[in-house]
């Protein structure tokens, strides 16, 4: 990449201690986040995407612990910033949109004083002023009559009106960097085609960079410049859109698009991989994916993969792209 870089995760492990043992959920991820630009992360259930959103956050919470790796916000190290600290962060230069506007959202509290709140946390602005810019901020994300809808309870508005509250909510104060994990997973298709235009037109109004949680491969086709495939917290697969669709090279990411309907095909079944993402606590001692994969050699299932060069900026965590340029560690 040679944009200017505004979040810059590297080599980041997030850890859970249980009774049973210590679990990777995160697992050695660099991610690059440049800015203006929309960033997609891709997987099934379980692969460490929303665990990589939290730790960036600064949300895990015990027995969660980042226990490696930094995490850099336009120059500056935030990996362990104190809980005052991060507060002036969050909702300010980096802010997040969860899956479930209801679970986020106060049910006892208008969401125009909920949007309202997060003005006056972190800019000396007046109540009438930030009453002003939450109107402002509704209409800009295609609120219909956002005076009234300031007053409306989270129950009163359909669930895409709650997520066009929470993007209003993560973007009124102009962040560096949005998080979105998995917005627009519990809204029919036509309101999910209108949350994603809304994403990137705020991206290129505004110049917030977007990170894309999804395991929709669809959503990331149509939305994101670049794109992590991530399997059992490590990253398998990163390329720029356009070359990882061009030339699928891990067999996880190739899985994943065969497993897209078609509609010019009539199949029986539809393709699936088999198996389920291995329990974290009992990973295989070689390749993450090794026990799924049809591919998998002795080594595969003897020796952990570096994440290799396959080409310019598309790195690929598999034997068979094996080169001297490594991106990461094992």
């Amino acid at each position: 990449m040679s944009e200017s870089i505004v979040l810059d995760i590297r080599n980041l492990k997030s850890h859970f201690f249980t009774a049973k043992g210590e679990v990777p959920a995160v697992d050695g991820v660099s991610i690059q986040v440049p800015a203006g630009k929309i960033i997609g992360i891709v997987g099934e259930s379980g692969c460490g995407k929303s665990m990589t959103a939290m730790s960036v956050m600064g949300l895990l919470r015990y027995p969660g612990k980042v226990v490696d790796g930094t995490i850099t916000l336009d120059g500056r190290d935030i990996t362990h910033l104190s809980p005052k600290e991060l507060s002036t962060v969050r909702g300010n230069e980096l802010s997040m949109i969860f899956q479930e506007p209801m679970t986020s959202l106060n049910p006892v509290i208008t969401v125009g004083r909920q949007v309202r709140e997060a003005i006056l946390l972190h800019q000396k602005v007046s109540r009438d002023e930030a009453k002003k810019r939450v109107i402002e901020i509704f209409r800009e994300v295609g609120i219909p009559e956002p005076e009234k809808r300031y007053n409306s309870y989270p129950h009163q508005l359909s669930g895409g009106l709650r997520q066009r509250v929470m993007i209003g909510m993560a973007m009124v104060c102009k962040p560096k960097v949005m998080i979105a994990d998995e917005p627009t997973t519990a809204l029919d298709v036509t309101i999910e085609a209108q949350i994603l235009r809304l994403m990137k037109k705020l991206c290129r109004e505004q110049g917030t960079s977007i990170i894309l949680i999804t395991h929709n491969m669809g959503v990331v086709a149509e939305t994101c410049d670049y794109v992590y495939v991530m399997y059992a917290g490590k990253v398998m697969e990163q390329a720029e859109t356009f070359a990882l669709f061009e030339n699928t090279s891990h067999p996880y990411t190739q899985g994943l698009l065969k497993s897209i309907p078609k509609l010019n095909e009539k199949a029986e079944r539809l393709y699936t991989i088999e198996g389920v993402v291995p329990n974290l606590l009992h990973l295989p001692e070689g390749c993450n994916f090794c026990t799924r994969c049809t591919e998998a050699d002795a080594r595969c299932r003897k020796e952990k993969p570096a994440l290799y060069q396959a080409g310019d900026g598309h790195g690929v965590r598999c034997f068979k792209y094996e080169s001297e340029v490594q991106l990461d560690g094992k």
